[in-house]
C-alpha cells in the first residue's frame, strides 16, 4: 500500500487564512439560496406564457398586491444582506482592514453593475435599447452601498 504525501499543517498555512478556512457554512442561508434559485428558473420559466397557460402565481402581479414572484428578488437582498455581514464579520476578525474591505466591495459591487450591463446588452449592445436598472445593476449597488455601511458603522 502507498502512504498518501502529509497533509500540510496549520503552521504552514498563515493564521488567518486558516481561521477563515476553519470557519463552518451557514447552512440555512445555504438552503434558503439554493430555494431561492430554483424558485427563481421556476418564475423565469413558467411553460408556456400567457394569461391561458400560466399559473397565477408564477405571474407578477399588477400595481397592487403581490405573488410569490414578487418575492425572489427581496430574497436575494436579504441573502447578500446576510452573507455580506457574515463574510466581513469574520474577515475583521481574521486582521483585515476595513478600508481594504470597503475597496473590494465596492470593486465588486462594480463588477456585478457592470456584467448585469453586459448582459442586459447581449448580443446587440444598442444603447438605446439598454436597460440601466436590471436585476444584477440593483444588486451590485446595494451590495456596495450596504458593506459601505456595515463597515462604516458595524
Amino acid at each position: 500500500m502507498i502512504d498518501a504525501p502529509p497533509r500540510p499543517t496549520a503552521a504552514v498555512v498563515p493564521a488567518a487564512a486558516a481561521s477563515l478556512a476553519a470557519t463552518p457554512r451557514l447552512t440555512s442561508l445555504d438552503v434558503f439560496r439554493g430555494v431561492t434559485i430554483l424558485a427563481m428558473i421556476l418564475v423565469n420559466n413558467p411553460g408556456q406564457w400567457g394569461a391561458k397557460y400560466q399559473y397565477l402565481p408564477l405571474e407578477h402581479a399588477d400595481w397592487h398586491g403581490w405573488t410569490p414572484t414578487d418575492l425572489i428578488f427581496p430574497f436575494f437582498l436579504f441573502i447578500v444582506g446576510v452573507s455580506l455581514v457574515v463574510s466581513f464579520s469574520r474577515r475583521e476578525l481574521a486582521g483585515a482592514a476595513p478600508q481594504a474591505l470597503a475597496r473590494k466591495a465596492v470593486l465588486r459591487g462594480a463588477l456585478i453593475v457592470l456584467v448585469g450591463l453586459l448582459l442586459s446588452g447581449f448580443p446587440t449592445y444598442d444603447l438605446s435599447h439598454l436597460r440601466i436598472p436590471g436585476v444584477l445593476q440593483r444588486i451590485g449597488v446595494v451590495y456596495a452601498l450596504t458593506a459601505l455601511i456595515f463597515l462604516g458603522f458595524g
